[in-house]
């Protein structure tokens, strides 16, 4: 082997050892799926990759940090937060957000535990500035439908009864009337907090409240504003039951009195009829024995008077002498 040949091997050599030592410096990183990457040198940035694949950087100088590209959770801590009324409740929220610019988070954070930190304060504070401008029905209800009749039934089966009774609820009813909803507080919590987070590289997505409590004075508030709710609504049957009980007694008086009065007519119509019929046989007995007929009406007028006089002074008179005389006469 000459020279010329020798020396090119050692020079081949020499690359080649470089070569690996190189590769075990690592000079390369992979960006995987869902991950994103800032480069550093110094502590300067110099590069940021989004996508995933393979990258070069310089070793030694160059340190890779990688964060999440994915949706991230941040469950907040409880908070005690005055409504409008100056009524406590304790919130615990729940977020999800997403870096949007790895380069600013970086300069803003470095770390995501201290990005969890600043964020749950961002959070908090838009949470309570949100909950304080509003009235509590806002906050813990998102629509009205406890306030609206049921419109279950169609118009030609709902009564009268049931039109009456919705409108007895309706004025015993104590609910308040909801123009926003748990729902658009949440939006207006996101929009608050938009309003700071852009600056640090993150894009929140939403803010939702994941338990709403009472606070321990406010809990016995609003048992014994139920229990008022409820009773005014057995106030409205009752009262519903009470008219109906007063129209159906009217009703039955009145039917009773037109009863009477109808049987009373008819009573009276067969009486007449009677005493016509009964004048009628009288007449008719009379023209055939007048004499029989004068016997008879004094037997009924014995009858009927005499029973009502113990005792009778003198019998020397026209009306007894049927009674004491055997041939009717003086």
């Amino acid at each position: 082997m000459n020279k010329a040949a020798k020396k090119f091997l050692t020079w081949l050599f020499v690359i080649l050892a470089l070569f690996i030592v190189f590769l075990f410096m690592g000079p390369f990183y992979i960006v995987d799926e869902g991950n994103q990457v800032v480069v550093t040198r110094f502590g300067s940035i110099v590069n940021t990759h989004t996508d995933a694949g393979l990258h070069i950087k310089v070793p030694f100088l160059d340190k890779v940090t990688s964060y999440p590209k994915l949706v991230l959770s941040l469950d907040g801590d409880a908070q005690r937060i005055p409504t409008k009324e100056n009524q406590f409740i304790i919130v615990d929220t729940t977020s999800r957000w997403r870096i949007s610019d790895p380069e600013k988070f970086y300069q803003s954070f470095k770390t995501l535990n201290n990005a969890y930190n600043k964020l749950s304060d961002i959070i908090d504070s838009s949470c309570r500035t949100v909950i304080t401008q509003n009235r509590l029905s806002e906050i813990v209800r998102s629509s009205n439908i406890i306030n609206e009749t049921s419109n279950s039934e169609t118009s030609e089966n709902i009564t009268e009864d049931t039109q009456e009774l919705n409108e007895l609820l309706t004025e015993s009813s104590a609910n308040e009337t909801v123009a926003k909803g748990r729902s658009e507080l949440c939006k207006l919590m996101t929009v608050e907090a938009n309003k700071l987070v852009p600056e640090y590289g993150i894009d929140l997505i939403d803010i939702v409240p994941r338990q709403i409590k009472y606070s321990d004075e406010l809990t016995e508030s609003v048992y014994n504003r139920m229990i008022k709710d409820r009773n005014q609504v057995a106030q409205a049957y009752r009262s519903l039951g009470e008219g109906k009980k007063a129209e159906w007694l009217g009703k039955l008086e009145s039917d009773k009195r037109t009863i009477a009065s109808e049987a009373y007519r008819k009573s009276e119509e067969i009486k007449g009829n009677a005493d016509a019929e009964a004048a009628a046989i009288y007449a008719a007995a009379y023209n055939k024995d007048p004499e029989f007929y004068a016997f008879w009406k004094s037997m009924e007028s014995y009858k009927n008077n005499l029973k009502d006089y113990p005792a009778t002074y003198s019998t020397n008179m026209d009306y007894f002498k049927y009674m004491y005389s055997p041939d009717g006469k003086r």
